[in-house]
C-alpha cells in the first residue's frame, strides 16, 4: 500500500497554520480550528493510504475548508494565510476528485 504522502504534507500544512495563527495573533480559534482539521487531514491521508478507495474523509476536509477560507480571501483579499489555504485545499481537493475519477474509469 503507498503512503499518501501529498495528504500528510497538507494535514501538516494546516497544522501549521492554526499554530502560526496562534504565535502571531494570539487567536485560539485559529489554533483549535488549525488543529482539528489537521488532524481530520491525517485521519483521511491514514485511511487513504490502508484503502485508496476511503476518500471520504480527506474530500470533506479539503472541501469545507476550500470553502470557508476561499470565502475568507474573498473578504479579505488577503493571502496569506486565508488565499493559500484555499489554493492548498483546492489543490488537495482537485487532486482527490482526479483520483476518484481515474478509479472509476478503471473498473
Amino acid at each position: 500500500m503507498a503512503v499518501d504522502w501529498v495528504g500528510f504534507g497538507y494535514a501538516a500544512l494546516v497544522s501549521a497554520g492554526g499554530i502560526i495563527g496562534y504565535v502571531k495573533a494570539g487567536s485560539i480559534i485559529s489554533l483549535v480550528a488549525g488543529l482539528l482539521f489537521g488532524l481530520s487531514a491525517a485521519g483521511g491521508a491514514y485511511l487513504t493510504s490502508q484503502n485508496p478507495k476511503n476518500v471520504w474523509i480527506s474530500l470533506g476536509t479539503s472541501g469545507t475548508l476550500a470553502v470557508v477560507m476561499g470565502l475568507r480571501f474573498l473578504s479579505s483579499w488577503k493571502f496569506i494565510p486565508a488565499g493559500l489555504m484555499t489554493l492548498a485545499s483546492g489543490l488537495m481537493l482537485a487532486r482527490i476528485i482526479a483520483g476518484m475519477l481515474r478509479r472509476q474509469h478503471r473498473s
